[in-house]
């Protein structure tokens, strides 16, 4: 150990602290974007004057807490975050990305009120034709794009949704306060992302991605409709169960 790292270690905060430290702020606060190469470790160890073994422990740490991406003769690289969601939930995705450690921000790109079309009505289970509330949102995880959002709300469910503008709020977590779900139906699925999908997720068009939608249902009245797109590599989802009985 160098002398630097002894007096440091005295002081209460070891070197290998201040790295982890250093480059965790780096990457939660977005000055490194997934894909950033992370100094090599040469140059962290002359950076912080300190031992080999020093940086690489703190290197190892990072790359088990899930931040980093270690490849032999490439280096270190920061990793997209990868969140989980349970497949049977309605959960808020702020809580998810907030369970990254990551700032949530929200944005609204379009709201149209119309009158429903074949479309519409199929993926609501519409009988008959009626108002609907079409919405586009992004959901941000850190400075990165995390889930785009399009929802179609029945506004003969629920009325007040047309007045709501969903600038401040999400759509998901305003419907969860104001009406009782009594049934939902998820589907999951694979797509390539088509551009427009590529650019609100500053993905490469064609990429993989995963689809969740989800229908719900209050009073055996059709709610909303949503489907969220993910870059595949940054999220997984979660069932677990147990056998059924008899």
């Amino acid at each position: 150990m160098s002398l630097i790292e002894t007096a440091a270690t005295e002081g209460g905060g070891s070197l290998h602290q201040r790295i982890l430290s250093d480059i965790s702020e780096k990457i939660l606060s977005g000055a490194w974007a997934p894909g950033h190469r992370i100094p090599f470790e040469h140059e962290l160890t002359a950076e912080y004057n300190c031992s080999r073994m020093t940086v690489n422990k703190a290197l190892s740490q990072l790359a088990k807490a899930g931040l980093i991406e270690r490849r032999r003769r490439s280096g270190s690289f920061v990793r997209r975050p990868q969140s989980q969601a349970a497949v049977l939930e309605i959960h808020d995705i702020r809580i998810e990305v907030e369970a990254l450690g990551l700032l949530y921000r929200y944005e609204r790109l379009a709201r149209l009120k119309r009158r429903s079309s074949a479309e519409d009505r199929a993926l609501l289970e519409l009988t008959a034709a009626g108002p609907v509330l079409a919405l586009e949102c992004l959901h941000f995880a850190g400075q990165r794009p995390f889930a785009h959002e399009q929802r179609l709300i029945n506004l003969t469910a629920v009325v007040e949704a047309g007045e709501e503008e969903f600038l401040e709020i999400a759509p998901g977590p305003w419907l969860i306060g104001r009406v009782p779900w009594s049934e939902a139906e998820h589907r999951i699925r694979a797509i390539a992302a088509d551009q427009h999908i590529a650019d609100a997720l500053d993905i490469e068009p064609g990429a993989p991605c995963l689809v969740v939608e989800r229908r719900t249902w209050s009073a055996e009245h059709p709610v909303t409709h949503v489907r969220f797109i993910y870059a595949a590599e940054s999220h997984t989802l979660v069932a677990r169960f147990r056998p059924s009985q008899g």
